[in-house]
């Protein structure tokens, strides 16, 4: 099996603008934002990579990629007598195709002239923007016993979920017979699949299609160069045109994976973290999640009562009370607050007490969060000064809005990265 996985090359969706998760894609790609307190979503497709000993990988991207970029260069370093990388490929203009990445397939399409260069005979495609645990070696041992030309992981859903996915139906070999794309609800009893036991017990009736793809190389080429040059898309055209032409198998995961791709489904997927048994295992020495090692030093909590609550390394919490809260890296809150149901990212530095001294002076608060403040269903991005007797409560009292500091989406306040809001500020 070894030498089938080093024959395989990852390719890693960066996604487009991400304006569902505006403010948080203001300024850095949707792989680049901080999930869990100390990770990026990128290093969730990657982990999941390294630990099915895949170790080619390329990332595409297109907007806001910097921090990406600089995230990756500072992470992902393989020894010299290994043929490992993870490399950003970037939109580029070229005589052949002067536009961006139009689509998923587009975006594939555009990279294959780099990617091509590589000696490889399964190409597997990942989303940038999605929380799973997953053994890609057994998807492919699957794909390459049934002979597929095309795999798609498939995860069983329910009514609710149902028509916000591409849906598929297959024979009795799992090869796939029919798909939809985001069917409408009234022809959704057409697209029901037998999903085992266990899954229709839950009421997960539908086979989903997760946006994970393995092709065989010269299938990915014929598609994307000669039989649908101007596809843009996988899910809505050339995953659809394939199904009859080609044998297109699905690989059917039970586990847990969700979706990041909006405010709300990005803070319950945080939240769920701060659970006894989380559904998301981030203790498991299996299946670690990688990412930037810096050189932090614990966290130091003083008088604070904590309830279900996970605290990054480095943070500094004075508070009364935490709970069923995720803190960031470099977090720091103040004497006499309480956190509830909030993910704090942190901070990318430390001020010096030389600093805080001088920003207290300006009448500026330091970085973190200060005393006496109430915060409640909110997302604190990087780097913001929130003073004293700040109360944020956020819920379904709110109506979405945009303000210069902050965003409320769904009834969660999303404070803005930099933002500084004042003593006494309320919202």
């Amino acid at each position: 099996m070894e030498g089938t996985l080093n024959s395989v090359i990852a390719v890693i969706l960066g996604g487009g603008a991400g304006t569902r998760l505006y403010p948080l894609t203001a300024a850095r790609s949707k792989p680049a934002v901080p999930i869990a307190g100390k990770y990026r979503l990128v290093d969730i497709p990657i982990s999941n990579c390294i630990n099915s000993n895949i170790h080619r990988m390329f990332v595409l991207t297109q907007f806001n990629s910097a921090s990406l970029n600089k995230h990756i260069k500072n992470t992902y370093h393989f020894s010299a007598f290994s043929a490992g990388f993870v490399d950003i490929l970037a939109a580029e203009q070229t005589p052949d195709n002067p536009g961006w990445y139009q689509g998923t397939a587009d975006a594939v399409r555009q990279s294959l002239r780099h990617i091509k260069n590589n000696d490889f005979d399964y190409i597997l495609i990942l989303s940038g923007d999605q929380l799973y645990q997953m053994d890609f070696g057994v998807m492919l041992k699957n794909h390459i016993n049934k002979g597929a030309d095309i795999s798609i992981a498939t995860i069983p859903v329910g009514d609710r979920e149902a028509p916000e996915f591409g849906i598929l139906k297959t024979d009795d070999d799992h090869f796939i017979t029919s798909f939809v794309e985001k069917p409408k609800k009234d022809v959704l009893n057409e697209w029901t699949s037998d999903t085992g036991p266990q899954m229709q017990q839950q009421g997960r009736n539908y086979l989903a299609s997760m946006g994970i793809y393995i092709f065989n190389r010269k299938i990915m080429q014929d598609l994307l160069m000669e039989k649908f040059p101007d596809a843009t898309d996988f899910g809505k055209e050339i995953i659809p045109s394939s199904i009859h032409n080609h044998k297109v198998i699905s690989y059917q995961y039970d586990g847990y994976w969700t979706d990041i791709g909006n405010i709300y489904s990005f803070f319950e997927a945080n939240l769920a973290l701060t659970e006894d048994v989380p559904d998301f295992n981030l203790f498991d020495s299996a299946h670690p999640v990688f990412s930037r090692a810096r050189m932090l030093p614990p966290a130091k909590i003083s008088g604070t009562t904590l309830e279900q609550t996970m605290i990054a390394e480095g943070c500094i919490i004075l508070a009364s009370r935490i709970e069923n809260s995720v803190l960031g890296i470099r977090s720091r809150v103040g004497h006499g607050t309480t956190i509830v149901s909030s993910y704090i990212m942190g901070g990318d530095i430390y001020e010096t007490l030389e600093q805080i001294e001088e920003f207290n002076n300006k009448g500026m608060p330091g970085m973190g969060v200060g005393e006496r403040c109430y915060i409640k269903n909110a997302i604190i991005d990087k780097n913001v000064r929130i003073g004293n007797d700040v109360r944020i409560n956020g819920g379904k009292h709110l109506e979405n809005y945009d303000h210069e500091l902050y965003t409320v989406k769904d009834g969660i306040v999303v404070v803005k990265k930099g933002a500084i809001l004042p003593d006494g500020f309320v919202i």
